[in-house]
């Protein structure tokens, strides 16, 4: 066996990084021409240079892990193809081709997929025979030099015990990654959900599991969310959507952009391994591996409600004190309640509407705008040329928004030094909304950094330190960083998780995604106390019941209670609707309004008239 001798055995690197894995091998090598009716395991035998090429291609998009090209190679399968004896020899050459491409670079999994066999219906010899297959594939693999096992694309428990049990026997000290598949009705094939499979996968004393292949990226997410209470290592590994025939030819639609967003939620919902099955391919894994670079090592559930993890924020002089950062900081820092308004000028080119409105605002007892960054991926005006006019015409100082989605890491350093030298010093920092959200579904995405990453950026150049560690010629910035956060949050748990990361990183106040219920924000407010952060609270004044209904079932993180709604409904559109939402929001604020240091309202449709209505008296 000749594996790495340059890596940290793999359940060591878990503890401390996300790995990637590979993604299709089957699919890939049927859209390069490679016949459905060839067997793809013999290949690593017939034609080692195909193979390697793939290999080498996810090698250098960025895997960690590659998967042996031996999913089929069993007694079963390959007796469909006449080559029934040669179990051990593709997976002995299977193992040596991809520990050969992987080098010290990855990882090296030996893939072992089911028989095909019915549980229940094959004979006790055809059992046998599979017990038999399963020990002899995975004691060539061990012999071919993988890193550890991976069982995958199970959807009978059954055969997957018994693949467990022979792995063990023909590679006993290898690792073994348990992976199932489920169908559209949230369950394996015998009707199992992901809850009682994770916890049998872990009573038969696997290693890792895992969700792959199946109907794409957003059922793999969900799957894995339920399966996460074992405390297992978990990888989550999606066909690239459903695959549709297009000029005769299977085809899986899934671009790598969209995949990789579903990626790095797989990553912040606890994913120690993420990678791609059918349909995807060596741009999928780039997208995937440029993520985990960004969430390696933050993207773990711990039970951290009582303790802050490290920031990992490089050393440099102190910071500039808090409240004089900004006068809205000052403000802050003295514990006065604040108000802020978001303002966002039109697409186009004349941002007087919007300017002239905040200048309204502020005239009227705002404390500070905010401007948003390409807010629903729609292109406007940049928010930095918007708030220099801002500060240049009328003294406006700003909270600017800066968003991971269309900078990489060297424009967002450039974009936050230039903002500060033209005297911005607030900042809401965010992921952003991706591309397919908006008008143009054909724009790219960056993420170099996330909310977390660019938090830490931010807190470091408050340091006076670059992100490469490097001193910041003269001097350092002296921004106020807010972040933001969804009380409604489907999994609060995870959310309040990646609060506590942002606020290690650098966050100074949190700015919340809009709450209609009293009960939901004292709650979360109790669990978030121990970050001790300034809470503004995020009002949204509604226009419709129409918009209610669209706030509540296709915006994430909404939650508008069945009597708001119902509020909405009695009334008819126009004037009188929005009147009604303007109650329902003075009544939420007026409410908490002592339970919060500020409101953070956000005037639907640049109705910034609905934003004084539902202020008036707040501060008397």
């Amino acid at each position: 066996m000749s594996t790495s001798k340059s890596l940290v055995p793999v359940l060591e690197a878990l503890k401390s990084q996300i790995l990637v894995f590979d993604g299709a091998m089957g699919s890939l090598l049927y859209e390069r021409g490679i016949f459905v009716t060839q067997n793809f395991e013999q290949l690593n035998v017939t034609r080692p240079d195909v193979i390697k090429k793939v290999h080498g291609e996810y090698v250098a998009a960025g895997a960690n892990v590659i998967e042996t090209n031996t999913f089929g190679a069993n007694r079963f399968r390959l007796e469909r193809h006449g080559l029934v004896g040669e179990v051990r020899n593709f997976n002995l050459a299977g193992a040596r081709i991809a520990r050969e491409m992987a080098g010290d670079s990855a990882y090296v999994a030996g893939s072992m997929g089911p028989t095909g066999l019915l549980p229940g219906i094959a004979k006790r010899a055809e059992n046998t025979v599979a017990y038999d297959t399963f020990a002899e594939q995975a004691a060539a693999l061990a012999e071919g030099g993988v890193d550890f096992l991976v069982l995958e694309t199970f959807r009978h428990l059954d055969e997957l015990e018994m693949a467990v049990k022979a792995a063990r026997f023909g590679a006993p000290g290898l690792p073994i990654l348990a992976s199932v598949t489920f169908d559209a009705t949230e369950t394996v094939a015998d009707g199992t959900d992901p809850e009682h499979v994770a916890r049998a996968l872990a009573g038969w004393g696997v290693d890792m599991i895992g969700v792959n292949c199946g109907d794409g990226p957003q059922l793999s997410l969900s799957m894995a969310e339920r399966m996460r209470g074992v405390n297992l290592p978990i990888c989550v590994q999606p066909n690239a959507g459903l695959p549709r025939t297009v000029d005769g030819r299977l085809l899986y639609m899934a671009t790598p952009e969209y995949f990789d967003v579903f990626a790095r939620r797989m990553m912040q919902a606890g994913a120690s391994m993420v990678g791609g099955c059918c349909g995807t391919t060596p741009e999928h894994v780039r997208w995937m591996a440029k993520s985990a670079r960004m969430y390696s090592g933050s993207a773990k559930p711990a039970d951290t409600h009582t303790r802050l993890p490290s920031a990992e924020i490089s050393i440099g002089s102190e910071p500039v004190p808090l409240a004089e950062r900004s006068s809205f900081a000052a403000k802050l820092a003295a514990g006065k309640f604040v108000v802020s308004v978001e303002v966002n000028p039109a697409p186009g080119v004349n941002p007087q509407v919007a300017l002239d409105a905040a200048r309204m605002l502020i005239e009227n007892g705002c404390d500070i705008v905010n401007v948003a960054d390409g807010p629903r991926a729609m292109a406007r005006m940049s928010n930095l040329a918007f708030c220099s006019l801002l500060l240049q015409k009328y003294g406006i100082d700003p909270i600017l928004h800066v968003c991971g989605r269309d900078r990489n890491l060297l424009a967002q350093m450039a974009h936050m030094l230039g903002a500060h030298a033209i005297g911005l010093r607030n900042l809401v920092i965010i992921t952003g909304d991706p591309p397919k959200v908006g008008d143009y579904p054909e724009a790219t995405s960056v993420y170099d950094l996330d909310s977390v990453g660019l938090l830490r950026m931010a807190s470091e150049m408050n340091r006076g330190v670059d992100p490469a560690g490097k001193p910041i010629n003269g001097g350092k910035t002296s921004f106020l960083c807010a972040t933001g956060f969804e009380p409604g949050a489907a999994d609060l748990d995870r959310e309040i998780h990646r609060l506590e990361l942002k606020r290690a990183a650098g966050a100074d106040f949190v700015m919340t995604q809009p709450v209609f219920q009293q009960e939901l924000l004292e709650k979360v407010l109790k669990r978030i106390a121990h970050l001790e952060m300034p809470v503004m609270i995020g009002v949204l004044p509604l226009v419709s019941y129409k918009n209610a209904e669209f706030l509540h079932n296709e915006v994430p993180g909404m939650q508008i209670p069945e009597e708001i709604r119902e509020r909405m409904r009695k009334v008819p559109a126009g004037p009188e609707a929005r009147k009604e939402g303007v109650r329902i929001a003075r009544e939420m604020l007026f409410a908490v309004r002592d339970k919060v240091q500020g409101a953070y309202l956000m005037p639907p449709l640049g109705r910034y008239e609905l934003a004084l209505e539902v202020l008036d008296g707040l501060k008397r």
